[in-house]
Order: C-alpha cells, then structure tokens, then sequence
C-alpha cells in the first residue's frame, strides 16, 4: 500500500512525528581527529573595553532571504507497514572565516570590517525556512582554520529546538574537524522558531561569539491552530520579519588602519560576555521602515550570556508613557506575544508599554505582534527600548532599533484569533507524572550543576521513553542561568510557588532561572530513546562547566554513532536518508491528551482531528 504525503497527514502520521522507518547505525568508521582539543579556554582578564563610535539608527535593518536546497528529493518512508512519499531539502553550509561589514562606505568614508567565523561567509549565519514535515539534510564542512593560539576551530552544530536524534542533535563531544564534514538530518515535524549553532565542548560561547549562529523557522501548518481556518491569518511576506539579536565588542587592532576592527571576545573571568554594541541581524542598532499595519517579528536571543527586556517607546532616551500622545485613539502602545521557543501561544498576550515588558534570556525565541497603524499620522518614529535587567553586567543600551513609519494608510488583512495555538492543558501532564527530579545550579571551582561538572560518562537521569517527569530547577544563588534542556519541550508549572509570566504559559525549552529560583517544568520525555544535553545556555557557564546529560529509556542511538567524516564529501542526496524515527513508538507516546482547543482531542467535533495506529487504540 502505498501513501501520498496527504493522505499521511489525514491519518496523522505526520503531525505526529512518527513517520519514520525502523532506525539502527553502524557506527562511523572515521575516529575523531586528535587535533581537535577539549580543554577549557583560559579566563579573560582584561578590563572589559568599550567599542569604537558607531553612529545609532544610520543603518538599515538586513532581512535576510531564506537560504535555497542545493537539492530537493523525495523518497518512501514506512511507517506501521504503510508506505508514503518523504520530501527532503539538502543544504550545504561552509564555516569560514569571513571579512564581514560592520559600518557601510558613505560619504566618501570606506566600509568597516571586521574577521568571523561565519556560516557561508554570513553574518549571522544563513536565515534556512522550512516547511512542516519536509525533512531537511544540512551538511556543514568545517573550513575554519586555526585560532589565534594555533589551534584548530574544531565545531559541533545544535539545532536548537529541534527534536533530532543523538547523533544529530549537535553533541558537545562530536566534534567536526577543520578539513571534515558532518551531514545531520531533520525532522521539522514541530513548528516554530528555532536556531542553529556552535555546541563544541568547552569552545561554545568563543564559536557562538564569534559569528557561529543563525536562525532555522518552521513554518505552522493548519493542524497548528486551534481553528484550522485561521492558517494564513498571521502577518507574512514581506511583512514577516527574522530579528537575530546579538551583542558584540569591537577594538581597532591597528590605529595605521582604523577601517578594520577586530571582534573581542571577553568572558570576565568566565562569568560572561556582556559586549556593549548590539547587532540586529548583524547590523548595529538599525532602523527599519514600516508601514502603518500589523507585523509579524520572530525573535532570537542570540547573545552569549546577555538578557534583554523589550517594549516600546516614542523616545530612544526615556521611556514615554503617554499613549495619547502617539496613538489616534489613545490605545495602548502593546507588543503582543503569541508564541514561544516551540510553538504557539493557546491566546496572545498583550504587554502595554512602557511599564509591561517582554523577558528574553539568552537562547529564548518569541513570536510577537507590532501593530504600527495604530499611531498617529504625526508619529514617525517609534523605538525598540531595552530595560535594564539586573543580572547583565557592564554597559547597557536602552534603545536597540528604530522603526520609521511611513506616512499612509494600507491594506491589512491579517489578524490574531482569540484561540490562536493548540497546546497541551499543563495541569495533564502533571497528573500524570511518573518522577519528580531535582537539579541544583550553582558555582564551586567551575560552574555546576548537583555539584558536578560535565562528564561524558556521567548520566544525571534516565527517564523512561515518553514517561512525563516533574524536573526542580533549583538556581542556588549568586547568578541567573537561562537553563535549556535538549530534544524535549516543557511548560512551566510554577516560580518559587508563583504562576509563570503569561507569556511564558507555552511551549519553552529554555527558562530564565534567576538568583535563588526554584522553577518547575512538566515535560514527555520523547520521542527519542538515547543521550541529551541539559546546561545554561549562558554559554560561558555551558564551557565551565555548567552541563550534565540524561538518558531517555535503554538502546538508543550513541551520540557519536555518524562522526564527522574527512573531505571531500560524496554528492549531496547521494545515499538513502537514514531513519529518523522508531518504527513503532511505544503507545504511550501516541497518547493524545487533552488541550487547550478540545478537552476530548479524539471527539469527531474537534476541528484538528487526530489519528492513532490501531494497536494503540483502547478496547
């Protein structure tokens, strides 16, 4: 019998993430390059620096065009001995260094440039938009050289958010080295904002830093909305926009060539880097022109330790509270959040500024809504605001990008349901909690967590193939850590007792973790069996030494099972795809619970309607 890729998603195979044939490796014959070192970067202990002047607002935001496949393929995939058509993307990505463009040539003046490690000489790197449930091979050849001690820039490439198997979820031991390539193969059958970067062991916040990171999206699909029929009704094209957020120091190495700046990497004495100019999809503190309509923004935290605290202002210095004056009918000024890190928010949540402000720690992404046609005909400017958020050090800025409003009213079409995002209703998942676990973040000689550092041997926890675990996230003082565990998407039960931030009640697989924080988070752990990493994604906690590793159920895939293999490389789609899903899931894996659109998910008056296999229905 065979199936079209339609026919599949009627019988939710697909949504579902349990297309896949039945998986097994042979591990690679290639063995990890003895020039790759793992050790620890030293502490920086140079004063912090401030960058050279770089004029605010004077450049354009760059709106990156998603990268193209160099291929495109289909092939058969069975799944519960059903057969059916799987399309798959190939990429190609080369990390090099790259002379970059911090300042334009004007005026007669020459461009400013600076060296980064880049992913295909981008900055960041190549924005990769997928469709849900087209599968996607990316392979990344490692052509960065040596660093400035002589030594080998030996990388490893995370997903994050993506629910990849162990051995291309971007393990911090497997590592690429200079003169090798690694192809790593994606799922994308979960729908939201997601990034890729740097996770070489003990290298991650220097390789992130240094240019190593770019943004992934998957697109939602109808099964996505509470109301299918909405599908199509968020802000898209030209009027839906990437925003990288990152911050950078820069120095000028040579005052005979003050044209070309140098990138400094400054941990402060492995608590940090807190860098004082901030880049939006690489350029400094840019401006974008609008028009007076709604858009859609995906946001990305991309920084290596720093948090931000988003709203809006009328004013790049202060924070304007006076609504009537910037809008027509004195409607509040609002930034409306309707999705997280993994997906989309059950209803949108409106922050009025100045005084309601959205929390991104470093790793977090959100899908937000500005509704520019709200101002008055007299307001031409409106500024992106950061408040200052307690646990960052160092120089702060208050205003990161500016929007130019164009002057007339257009056409919009767009809007945001009342019910926007299917989600899972938490109070299910506790009910059926199987373990309570307890993770202590905190600082000795290095950074810890239940006092111990990373060990590739350790294993922290061993959670049953989609049993549904309580973890307590127990920050044990002196610092915040934005806490990421891989493969798995949690909901936050509680801080220190207290609900959540409304915009925080979704999908999340990063959470801010503030000083002497207990955060609860509920989580299936599924659908992989194997090895994942859970650590601070400030990542120069991650480096020193702020990462464990739990193992979900017994047999897994070994996280180092595909190595990374020498160049030059077979032609991309060359070889059959491998596995990306266990034949048969466990049917507790299957278990559709109830959420926020249906209390009963396989009620036929459900309007996303959702198909078991057989052997796991209930007699």
């Amino acid at each position: 019998m065979k199936l079209t890729r339609r026919e599949a998603l009627k019988l939710g195979l697909v949504g579902s993430g349990v297309l896949l044939s039945p998986f097994g490796f042979a591990k690679s014959a290639w063995a990890q390059s003895s020039n790759c070192t793992k050790e620890m970067l030293p502490p920086s202990t140079q004063t912090p620096q401030l960058s050279p002047l770089i004029k605010r607002f004077d450049q354009p935001l760059r709106i990156p065009e998603p990268l193209k496949p160099s291929l495109s393929k289909t092939y058969q995939v069975v799944h519960e001995g059903q057969t059916f058509d799987q399309p798959i993307d190939y990429y190609q990505i080369e990390m090099r260094k790259q002379t970059v463009e911090i300042v334009p040539a004007k005026d007669g003046k020459p461009a400013i440039t600076a060296e980064a490690w880049t992913y295909n000489g981008s900055f960041p790197g190549p924005l990769i938009h997928q469709q849900k449930n087209r599968q996607s091979c990316i392979r990344f050849i490692n052509n960065l050289g040596k660093d400035a001690a002589g030594k080998e820039i030996c990388t490893s490439v995370h997903l994050h958010g993506m629910a990849s198997l162990p051995q291309y979820d971007g393990y911090a031991e497997d590592l690429i080295p200079v003169g090798y390539y690694k192809d790593y193969y994606y799922p994308n059958n979960r729908a939201s904002i997601l990034w890729y970067h740097d996770h070489a062991v003990h290298k991650t916040s220097r390789n992130v830093y240094m240019g190593l990171a770019g943004m992934y999206i998957v697109d939602y699909a109808k099964e996505d909305f509470c109301n299918p029929k909405d599908f199509g009704c968020l802000p898209k094209g030209e009027f839906e926009i990437p925003l990288v957020i990152q911050d950078k120091t820069f120095e000028i190495p040579n005052k005979s060539n003050p044209n070309q700046w140098k990138l400094v990497f400054n941990d402060r004495r492995q608590r940090g880097v807190y860098a004082d100019a901030i880049l939006i999809n690489g350029v400094p503190w840019p401006h974008m022109k609008v028009k007076r309509r709604k858009y859609y923004f995906r946001l990305l935290n991309a920084s290596a330790s720093r948090t931000y605290q988003l709203t809006l202002s009328g004013d790049p210095v202060k924070l304007t509270t006076d609504a009537d004056k910037l809008t027509k009918n004195n409607e509040k000024v609002q930034i409306k959040v309707i999705g997280t890190d993994a997906g989309l928010l059950s209803k949108a949540v409106d922050l009025n500024a100045p005084n309601q402000y959205l929390r991104i720690g470093v790793a977090e992404r959100y899908g937000i809504i500005i509704d520019f046609s709200v101002f008055r005909p007299e307001v031409k400017q409106v500024y992106l605001r950061n408040i200052v958020f307690p646990g960052n050090l160092g120089a702060e800025s208050q205003a990161l990008m500016r929007f130019d409003l164009e002057d007339g009213e257009v056409a919009d079409d767009s809007f945001i349901p009342d019910n926007l995002g299917i989600l899972t209703r938490r109070e299910e998942l506790e009910k059926r909690a199987v373990q309570t676990r307890t993770f202590q973040f905190g600082r000795g000689g290095q950074w810890t967590i239940n006092g111990r550092t990373w060990s590739p041997t350790r294993v922290e926890a061993n959670p049953n193939q989609c049993d549904i675990e309580i973890w307590n996230l127990v920050n044990t003082g002196g610092w915040t850590h934005p806490v990421h565990i891989h493969l798995i998407d949690f909901q936050i039960i509680d801080r220190n007792g207290r609900p959540p931030l409304p915009y925080e009640r979704g999908w999340k697989d990063v959470v801010i973790l503030g000083d002497l924080e207990t955060i609860r988070v509920v989580a299936k752990f599924a659908p992989h069996r194997g090895k994942y990493m859970m650590h601070c994604h400030n990542i120069v906690h991650e480096d020193h030494d702020m990462m464990t590793q739990f193992e979900i159920g017994e047999g897994g895939q070994d996280p180092l099972s595909d190595c990374a293999k020498p160049l030059p490389p077979p032609p991309l789609g060359s070889t059959t795809p491998p596995p990306l899903m266990e034949e048969k899931l466990p049917c507790k894996c299957l278990e559709p619970l109830p959420n926020s659109c249906c209390a009963d998910p396989l009620s036929p008056d459900c309007p996303v309607q959702i198909t078991i296999p057989e052997r796991c229905k209930k007699v």
